[in-house]
């Protein structure tokens, strides 16, 4: 990792980058015009949902306004991708998501552990595709229309291929947790 990439999710700019799953475009998930541009970028509409990642427990705190206990559980028995989504955030726009909710993962990959904890704060992660797109498993597979309008595109992981899916899961409003994939 370079500090490059800091500098541009630092500035609100948006990267391209290899993640615990697939390739994913990112910035800044405390910047609401940042992740107005992702949604651009991409020909996404408002109402869908972008999950966040955070380094560990401690940023996690800082972004939910109630970890219950079945969610430590899920976070520490399972050992794939896992994304949760909690129902009520703080201290993130409304643009990641319309009804108050936010889906969280926190990654178990080298790359963006090291980013995420340099950067000191959550990015957004959402598939490297336009709208409708399918979601590339490499990064040959990202669109180059994507490359153009990113900021910084990472080197890393660049032949590695991936069509990993996180698991998620929902907590809803009574503390109930549902799978949703």
């Amino acid at each position: 990792m370079t500090m490059k990439e800091i500098e541009v999710l630092n500035n609100g700019g948006i990267i391209l980058y290899p993640t615990d799953t697939i390739w994913g475009l990112g910035c800044d998930a405390t910047n609401k015009k940042a992740i107005e541009r992702i949604i651009s970028i991409k020909g996404r509409e408002n109402s869908k949902s972008l999950i966040i990642l955070v380094s560990d427990f401690e940023m996690l705190k800082t972004y939910v306004e109630h970890i219950p206990n079945q969610a430590l559980e899920l976070i520490n028995s399972i050992k794939t991708p896992l994304t949760i989504i909690y129902p009520k955030s703080k201290n993130l726009p409304n643009l990641l998501s319309q009804d108050g909710t936010i889906a969280i993962r926190i990654p178990q990959h080298d790359y963006c552990q090291k980013l995420i904890s340099s950067f000191g704060k959550p990015i957004v992660s959402t598939s490297a595709n336009l709208t409708n797109q399918p979601s590339p498993k490499s990064f040959g597979e990202v669109s180059s229309i994507i490359k153009e309008e990113v900021d910084f595109i990472a080197e890393v992981e660049q032949e590695k291929e991936s069509s990993i899916a996180s698991t998620i899961y929902k907590i809803l409003a009574e503390g109930e947790i549902v799978k949703i994939r």
